[in-house]
């Protein structure tokens, strides 16, 4: 197979949604094309290169050489979006652009508002990304920074620590917590908690904690907006885990602030990069925003 042609280029994006997705009808809808044809571009793909790259008893699924194909498709591809962008970068005027995912920008809003300051006409991209996915992401360049509050799993990534967040409990004002100096996860067991969905690194931390302890925590709400949490905790709908950095922003809602008596009650938040990524001036000028950034003051080091 001619992996230099317009078909191939687009056989292997193809592959890489289906490998995602492990699934050819959704993975047809999102690239919008009949699945038949989908089918057709992956079984060709399979006869050239000798080896089936999906197990297909059952449900359909990545086997080991769909994996290190994967991972190659990937990187190839990622190679020739950063050639385009290198020269869209070096025969224009401006920095380029930058493209930055993270699990929640409310971290984030002090250096983004630095930056742009800085450097006006650098086009910023904002791409809100579970941490699950990050990896993928970087490895094909799709963005070209990552900001993560639990770990980003994954060969030839880079990561630098930008700060350790202790994670309290909140609680409507008036509830029985709210006056308490500190509290143990097993105090916890009964409470109905306001949440992030699974995946969120909140949910997750939430279910770690109480999965050591042998609990399963009383969720009667989940949201997929991070900065919903705390005004539904304070309208009386349950409790929470909240982030102490989430607490000095001044959160809003009416709501009070009891740390865990517990170690693992906190997260860690990391900016991540890929190892062999070309990253433009304007990527790079953002890692040194962000990592030069005083967490502790919210102003630049």
């Amino acid at each position: 197979m001619d992996f230099g042609g317009t078909m191939e280029l687009n056989a292997l994006r193809q592959f890489l949604v289906v490998a995602r997705l492990e699934h050819l009808s959704r993975a047809a809808d999102a690239l919008r094309v009949a699945q038949p044809s989908l089918s057709r571009t992956i079984g060709r793909l399979e006869s050239e290169l000798g080896a089936p790259l999906f197990d297909r008893s059952g449900r359909l699924r990545l086997n080991d050489a769909g994996r290190v194909f994967r991972d190659h498709a990937e990187r190839a591809l990622g190679e020739l979006e950063a050639g385009r962008r290198a020269v869209a970068e070096a025969t224009s005027q401006g920095l380029g652009t930058v493209r930055l995912a993270s699990e929640t920008f409310l971290t984030l809003t002090g250096p983004l508002a630095a930056y742009k300051r800085d450097h006006p006409s650098v086009e910023l991209e904002l791409h809100w990304s579970p941490a699950d996915d990050m990896a993928r992401r970087l490895r094909a360049q799709e963005v070209d920074l990552c900001v993560a509050s639990q770990p980003v799993h994954g060969e030839g990534l880079e990561a630098v620590q930008l700060f350790d967040d202790p994670v309290g409990v909140a609680a409507p004002l008036g509830h029985p917590l709210a006056g308490r100096t500190s509290v143990g996860i097993h105090e916890l067991a009964d409470q109905p908690f306001v949440t992030a969905r699974e995946g969120h690194w909140l949910r997750r931390l939430l279910d770690r904690l109480f999965a050591a302890r042998g609990l399963t925590p009383k969720i009667v709400c989940e949201s997929d907006e991070h900065s919903a949490i705390a005004d539904l905790i304070g309208a009386g709908l349950g409790i929470g885990l909240v982030p102490s950095f989430a607490r000095r922003l001044g959160e809003r809602a009416p709501v009070a602030w009891i740390p865990v008596d517990s170690p693992d009650c906190r997260r860690t938040v990391t900016l991540c990069w890929g190892a062999g990524s070309h990253l433009s001036t304007a990527a790079r000028l953002m890692r040194s925003t962000i990592t030069g950034w005083d967490w502790g003051t919210g102003e630049p080091a």
